[in-house]
């Protein structure tokens, strides 16, 4: 059996999609699964799998050889949908593992902590969540340890590059044009961010030390610590440069409209979960990353000021006197909400 093929599944969406490219960068032979009936992006560096992922014996036959299984998977935002999918997804995930012989690597976030979270995070943090969200995760990797499933769980902050449905696109970036950037907390409050190439080539580096770890690991990117004032520094010059600010004006710092969306929140089910996570923007946190370097060696990490330029262009935000650098953009995905 190939020690060299990967299969990604939800490989469409935006996680998976900069996941299977960094893999074929890599060398690696790439299965991307989706479902059956969704258009095929183009990218030949893809074997596109349109099968159901529930259908294990049909995925299994058209996987095999795959060493690794990237989960790449989520459900709407919702916390109905959370406490009903997630779960769902990650048994076929473990059970497609179990078939095939293939190691399980799931993209892990900050949920489990909870709001008394400290400043740093480190592998063997408490995990104290009360959030409906928080604590599906924190199950869903106690599920993980106890498959028999050889797992890896790669914890990072909120994704940004690489397409859309993250909070980079959904408000910070949401009105640059007009000017404006939209803030979900206040601005001297700092919390831990993924680009997702960077993440991405993370995945790949871990996956090619496999057979040094253990059965179940877990282990923190730590990508870039930022506050909402140095996210506004690394607009403006941007903003500038393309004209959506005069030469002598700043770029405006707005709030995100939250009073609007507690009220909202009686009938829309997925404000009532943003609202829920609201206190990641007010709870400072950074990830460490030292036993991921241990085993990697430097973690993958692109310059700020690129990648958020690159992230920007990914988006087609920027005019063709930006010179552009070959997008990870994946295709869309058809829900619009915020990711980690």
């Amino acid at each position: 059996m190939s020690t060299n093929t990967v299969l990604i599944l939800g490989a469409r969406g935006r996680f998976g999609l900069a996941a299977a490219r960094a893999f074929a960068a890599a060398g690696w032979r790439v299965l991307g699964q989706m479902r059956p009936g969704t258009e095929t992006p183009a990218d030949a560096s893809i074997e596109w799998l349109p099968t159901d992922l529930h259908d294990t014996a049909a995925l299994t036959r058209a996987a095999q050889g795959a060493s690794v299984v990237v989960h790449a998977l989520n459900p709407a935002y919702t916390n109905v949908a959370w406490q009903t999918q997630a779960p769902a997804l990650l048994e076929a995930s473990i059970a497609l593992c179990r078939a095939l012989g293939a190691t399980l690597m799931l993209p892990g976030n900050i949920y489990n902590f909870g709001a008394t979270m400290p400043p740093v995070l480190r592998e063997g943090t408490p995990q104290a969540a009360r959030t409906v969200k928080g604590q599906v995760r924190i199950a869903m990797e106690a599920r993980l340890r106890a498959s028999g499933v050889r797992s890896i769980v790669i914890r990072a902050g909120d994704f940004f590059g690489s397409g859309r449905g993250t909070w980079f696109d959904l408000s910070i970036a949401k009105d640059l044009r007009k000017g404006v950037l939209t803030y979900p907390g206040p601005k001297g409050v700092s919390t831990s961010w993924a680009y997702l190439p960077d993440l991405a080539r993370t995945f790949v580096a871990v996956a090619e030390r496999r057979a040094q770890l253990q059965p179940f690991e877990v282990f923190h990117f730590a990508g870039h610590v930022l506050t909402g004032q140095r996210w506004l520094d690394l607009l403006h010059p941007i903003a500038r440069a393309q004209g959506w600010v005069r030469p002598d004006a700043p770029l405006r710092w707005a709030g995100m409209p939250w009073g609007l969306i507690r009220l909202g929140a009686w009938f829309v089910p997925t404000w009532a979960a943003l609202l829920e996570m609201r206190y990641l923007w007010s709870t400072p946190h950074a990830l460490a990353n030292d036993r991921l370097c241990a085993l990697i060696g430097t973690e993958p990490c692109t310059p700020l000021a690129q990648a958020v330029e690159q992230s920007l262009a990914d988006l087609g935000l920027l005019g063709s006197s930006v010179v552009r650098r070959p997008s990870n953009a994946p295709v869309a995905p058809s829900l619009a909400q915020p990711a980690r």
